[in-house]
């Protein structure tokens, strides 16, 4: 079986220049970008596609002030609550519906709604990413890594070497470059059709359409962060799904409006 319905959900928003996004793009353009996360549902429940904020790092000042140091990038939650479950309770879907838990990658604006997880559901993500946020030095934290959110023991990792099918319906590729075990996703519908969520791989829409090289980038050049988004683009291509960037100001809000009236 495939996969019967997708919601977007946006979990906040980060103001930061466009140069973060783009490489070579104006470092004085500022861009106000969502914080996106997907609920798929699969005979088992829900997958959930990355998690958003931990709020305690925003709230407390003097965690914000070690973890969001520059004042170059401003993270914004929605709301009071934790981001997360407003979300999921604004779509009906409780976090018990959720049965599990798949990362792109380890950034802050990712894998800070892990601990709603811990102890509870399979989380998975590609062994190079676990393995580079969990090394002993300071270069996670960083590369927007907080190992607060993502070194608990309680987690049941579900570890990945390369491409790998999650749920049948959801197929996670590996597109390193933005972070060493970045993967972004393949879902197909079992009404028909699909789509290719980039994640990271590519944040916006010019990324994609102009092969533009991501603003953000560990282990590889800029240049070298092209190559996945080729390959994004010809699995579409070949499939006939659009590719969906991470964090696009227009595109997230589209898709999200066109996910909620076709399901």
């Amino acid at each position: 079986m495939a996969i019967s319905r997708i919601i977007a959900l946006t979990l906040g928003w980060e103001d930061l220049p466009r140069s973060a996004s783009v490489f070579g793009a104006s470092r004085t353009e500022r861009v106000r970008e969502p914080v996106p996360a997907l609920l798929l549902e699969h005979d088992d429940g829900w997958l959930l596609l990355d998690t958003g904020f931990n709020t305690a790092l925003l709230r407390d000042p003097a965690l914000r002030r070690r973890f969001y140091p520059s004042p170059n990038y401003q993270p914004e939650l929605p709301g009071p609550g934790e981001p997360l479950e407003e979300a999921l309770a604004t779509v009906g879907v409780a976090l018990a519906d959720v049965t599990r838990v798949a990362l792109s990658h380890l950034h802050v604006d990712h894998a800070g709604g892990l601990k709603h997880f811990a102890g509870r559901v399979p989380v998975h993500v590609q062994r190079a990413e676990l393995t580079y946020g969990l090394s002993n030095h300071p270069e996670p934290e960083h590369y927007s890594m907080a190992r607060v959110d993502y070194d608990d023991p309680r987690i049941d990792w579900q570890l990945a070497d390369g491409d790998v099918e999650i749920v049948p319906g959801v197929t996670a590729l590996l597109t390193a470059g933005h972070t060493p075990g970045h993967q972004s996703f393949v879902v197909d519908l079992a009404s028909g059709g699909g789509y290719v969520f980039a994640c990271d791989a590519a944040d916006l829409t010019e990324n994609i359409a102009s092969e533009r090289a991501i603003g953000s980038f560990t282990g590889v050049t800029a240049e070298e962060t092209i190559a996945p988004i080729r390959r994004l683009k010809e699995i579409g291509a070949r499939r006939g799904y659009p590719v969906i960037p991470g964090h696009d100001p227009i595109a997230w809000p589209a898709l999200t409006a066109e996910l909620a009236d076709r399901f």
